[in-house]
């Protein structure tokens, strides 16, 4: 598709972003890499063009890792614009960080993950959101500094499929093409194990390679790519983050066959990250406790005001997700079974979630799962790293407990909480059995 037809089909369908520059180049040299293509304005304007001037190969990207700097307690943070990141944005708008005297920075807009890696890595934040695979990649792959520190969010993901795709339950994804956000990515791990258990192979192939008929090409584009692909046909179906699956629905002609929480209940998606000295420099302590007493209170002022909150990060409020209110509220409010009956989008309601939760603790568990899977899962790079990568060893080494342990037992809505969700168990809150129903 070339950026001609993008344009038409952006005019035509649009995506929610009201942005003159939506259809971007994209340098070729960085195609592939770390499951998507990568921004050169945005990645010059991040700083970190030099970190990969040494060279690529067409496997993950090496980026350059940048020293410890001098510590700066004001919290800056990158995002992308998606509903994952809501707690942190929610932590600065809402006053959360000010309330526990920590100044906070606006937090900056990045489109694309390669490019969200990178500016982290070179200090440019010190708090982001990663999807869970990423900081995996990260420190056992390339030794960087990161901590995991709690979770942004749970559940928040479906597969999507247009309605002209003739797909209507797993199996009829043979010879079809789906479209992920990044190949180290929960969405990739669920949709690949859904797919395998109807009895379709995931293939990486390019997208004019013929298919059998028991076979279903994975991709990666670029979650704002992906609405307007699925309107234009270019895609079948795609698995991503909302609000995109929102989009999907109101915008282009989509319809979502299984929400990735009715698949895997409370799966983790995004993770709160940190850099490896602000997470466990005693000295810096008292700052990072206080960082993640914000990020549970604005979880749990999300979970109370999920209608008012979505209007704030809306382009009617503050825009920080750059998508109309009636999008985000969907993405945020909208899990009806009655309503998604056919495909059986919601094969679960006894589980009781919502179409997104925002809830912190990093179970252990959930961590030993994504690290198994990913060695099943297929992606266009080595992974070799995995190999002799326990699940035990990574949610030992990876994860910091502390604070958002601290930070929930000693907010005074943790208990009520706790008492009513339904993937926290009522005996112990910090350890569960995870339920996975392909």
């Amino acid at each position: 598709m070339t950026d001609s037809d993008k344009k038409q089909i952006y005019r035509r369908h649009g995506d929610g972003i009201d942005d003159p520059n939506l259809v971007l180049e994209y340098d070729p040299r960085f195609e592939g890499t770390l499951g998507t293509s990568i921004n050169r304005r945005d990645f010059l304007k991040a700083g970190t063009l030099a970190g990969l001037a040494g060279g690529m190969g067409m496997g993950m990207p090496k980026p350059g890792f940048a020293q410890d700097k001098p510590f700066n307690p004001e919290v800056k943070i990158g995002y992308i614009p998606i509903t994952d990141a809501a707690a942190l944005l929610v932590a600065h708008e809402e006053g959360f960080f000010k309330e526990v005297g920590i100044p906070s920075k606006k937090p900056t807009l990045i489109r694309g993950w390669s490019t969200l890696v990178e500016a982290f890595s070179s200090h440019r934040f010190n708090l982001t959101h990663m999807l869970i695979p990423i900081p995996i990649w990260m420190r056992y792959n390339n030794n960087a500094k990161v901590k995991i520190t709690a979770w942004d969010h749970t559940n928040g993901s479906a597969i999507v499929v247009s309605r002209r795709s003739g797909i209507n339950a797993p199996e009829d994804f043979g010879g079809k093409q789906i479209a992920m956000p990044y190949w180290y990515s929960i969405h990739n791990i669920v949709s690949q194990k859904l797919l395998r258990k109807a009895g379709i192979k995931p293939v990486i192939r390019p997208q004019n390679a013929k298919l059998a008929s028991d076979e279903c090409n994975f991709m990666v584009l670029p979650p704002p790519d992906m609405a307007p692909a699925l309107a234009a046909g270019t895609i079948d179906g795609y698995c991503v983050a909302e609000p995109f699956n929102a989009l999907g629905e109101l915008k282009a002609g989509g319809k979502v066959l299984r929400f990735t929480g009715d698949i895997w209940k409370g799966h983790p998606c995004c993770v709160v990250v940190m850099h490896e000295q602000d997470a466990m420099d005693p000295d810096r302590a008292a700052w990072a406790q206080g960082v993640h007493n914000a990020i549970v209170g604005a979880q749990m002022h999300l979970g109370k005001n999920r209608k008012a909150m979505a209007e704030m990060l809306s382009k009617e409020g503050k825009g920080y997700l750059p998508y109309k209110k009636d999008v985000i509220e969907r993405a945020m409010l909208f899990y009806d079974p009655a309503y998604y009956n056919n495909p059986a989008a919601i094969q679960h309601p006894e589980w009781g979630i919502d179409r997104i939760n925002f809830e912190g603790w990093p179970y252990a568990s959930a961590t030993d799962q994504v690290t198994s899977f990913l060695k099943e899962t297929k992606v266009t790079s080595d992974n070799s790293f995995l190999n002799d990568l326990t699940p035990q060893h990574v949610h030992k080494d990876l994860v910091q407990y502390d604070y958002v342990k601290n930070a929930l037992e000693n907010h005074p809505d943790w208990k009520k909480q706790w008492m009513e969700s339904p993937t926290v168990p009522d005996e112990n809150p910090y350890t569960r059995v995870e339920v996975i129903e392909p």
